[in-house]
C-alpha cells in the first residue's frame, strides 16, 4: 500500500492516533515491535497556532519511528490551514485530518466527528488543507453521525475528490462512541466502491491476529489500524506481523521482555515530562496492561500500582508481580 510516495508494503498494520496514548515513546516501541506506521496524538489546530507548549511537543518525530503521520483537528478553515503548514514544517511523512474523534469536548464543538454534521464544511477544510501543503494528506472518520446517517460510501468519494491520498474508516458512528461492534461490512462497501481509487484503511475492534487477517481476507482493505487493543499491549504488533508473514506466531515475547518494555515506558514517560506527571500519564497503560490480566486476587495490587506516585514505589510493585508470575510460569506440577 502506498500513500503518496510513502510505501508501507503489503498488508500494513498501523498504530491508530490516540490522545494521551500515542506519544513519541509509545510510537517508537510499537514501531520496533512491528507497526508499519504510527500516528501522533491529536493535535489541536487552535492550540498549535497559539504555540501552546504541550501541543507543539507533539510534533517531534524521531528518525527511527518513521513513517509517522501527525493528525490535526479543528472546526474552521483558516486555523486548520495554518496548523497544516506548521505541521508540514515539522516534516511528518503524512498529515492526517481527524474527522472521527467522538468525545464531547471535540465532537460537541463541531470538530472531529462533529464534522459529520456539516459535510460541506468538512469538504471545504479538506480541500483547503490539501491545497496548503505538499505532503500527502489523509482523513480518518466514521460511518456517519448516527445509525440513520451512515454516509461513508458517498463521503469517501467526496473526500477523494478533495485530493486526499487515503482514508481510514472507523466502523462505528459518532453516536456509538466505542460501544457495540464495529461494522466491517460498511468498511468493506467503501473498499468495494469501484469509483474509489485511494487506499482504504479499516479500523475498529482489531484485537487479535485472527481478526486482523479476517479484515484483509474478507473485506479487502488496503491497510488495518489498531487502536485500543495496543494500549498496555504493544507486543500485539509482534504477534500480528508474524501471523501475516508466516501464518502463525513463531516467537512470542517472553515475560521478561514484556516487563522490560513496561519499565521502559515508565522511564521514558517520566523523562519526557517529570516523575509525577509521567506516572500519571502511564497509568492508562498500566490499568489495562495485558500482563496483569487473569492474575487471581490482583485487585489490591492493581489499586496500589495505580496509586503509586514515585518511580521507586511503582517499580517495586511491578518487580514483585513479575517475580510472582515468573514463579508460576516455571512451576513444575507435582507428580502423584
Amino acid at each position: 500500500m502506498k500513500i503518496g510516495n510513502v510505501d508501507l508494503g503489503e498488508r500494513p498494520v498501523m498504530l491508530a492516533p490516540m490522545e494521551d496514548v500515542t506519544d513519541q515513546s509509545f510510537r517508537l516501541i510499537c514501531k520496533e515491535l512491528g507497526a508499519d506506521m504510527t500516528y501522533s496524538e491529536f493535535v489541536s489546530a487552535d492550540a498549535l497556532i497559539r504555540n501552546i507548549a504541550a501541543t507543539t511537543r507533539k510534533l517531534t518525530i524521531l528518525p527511527q519511528e518513521r513513517p509517522t503521520a501527525i493528525q490535526i483537528y479543528g472546526r474552521e478553515v483558516e486555523p486548520m490551514v495554518e496548523a497544516a503548514r506548521i505541521v508540514e514544517a515539522a516534516r511528518p511523512d503524512i498529515l492526517d485530518i481527524n474527522f472521527g474523534c467522538p468525545v464531547k469536548k471535540v465532537a460537541g464543538k463541531g470538530a472531529g466527528a462533529g464534522m459529520l454534521r456539516d459535510i460541506p464544511k468538512m469538504l471545504e477544510i479538506t480541500r483547503a488543507v490539501v491545497d496548503a501543503v505538499k505532503i500527502p494528506v489523509t482523513v480518518k472518520t466514521r460511518l456517519g453521525w448516527d445509525h440513520e446517517s451512515k454516509i461513508i460510501v458517498d463521503l469517501a468519494e467526496q473526500l477523494q475528490d478533495c485530493g486526499i491520498q487515503a482514508i481510514t474508516v472507523h466502523g462505528r458512528t459518532r453516536s456509538q462512541m466505542y460501544n457495540g461492534e464495529a461494522d466491517w461490512e460498511m468498511i468493506g462497501k467503501v473498499k468495494a466502491n469501484p469509483r474509489l481509487k485511494i487506499p482504504v484503511i479499516g479500523n475498529g475492534d482489531i484485537t487479535t491476529p485472527e481478526r486482523l487477517v479476517e479484515a484483509y481476507d474478507r473485506y479487502g482493505v488496503d491497510g488495518v489500524m489498531v487502536g485500543r487493543a495496543a494500549i498496555g499491549n504493544p507486543w500485539i504488533f509482534n504477534d500480528m506481523k508474524q501471523t501475516l508473514l508466516y501464518g502463525e506466531i513463531r516467537r512470542r515475547l517472553t515475560l521478561e521482555e514484556k516487563f522490560g518494555i513496561l519499565r521502559r515506558q515508565i522511564d521514558e514517560s517520566i523523562g519526557r515530562i517529570d516523575e509525577y506527571r509521567g506516572i500519571l500519564h502511564i497509568r492508562r497503560h498500566l490499568a489495562v496492561c495485558s500482563l496483569f490480566k487473569g492474575i487471581p486476587f490482583f485487585r489490591e495490587t492493581r489499586i496500589r500500582m495505580l496509586r503509586a506516585d514515585t518511580k521507586a514505589e511503582l517499580f517495586d510493585i511491578i518487580e514483585q508481580v513479575e517475580a510472582d508470575l515468573g514463579k508460576a510460569e516455571n512451576a513444575v506440577p507435582e507428580l502423584d
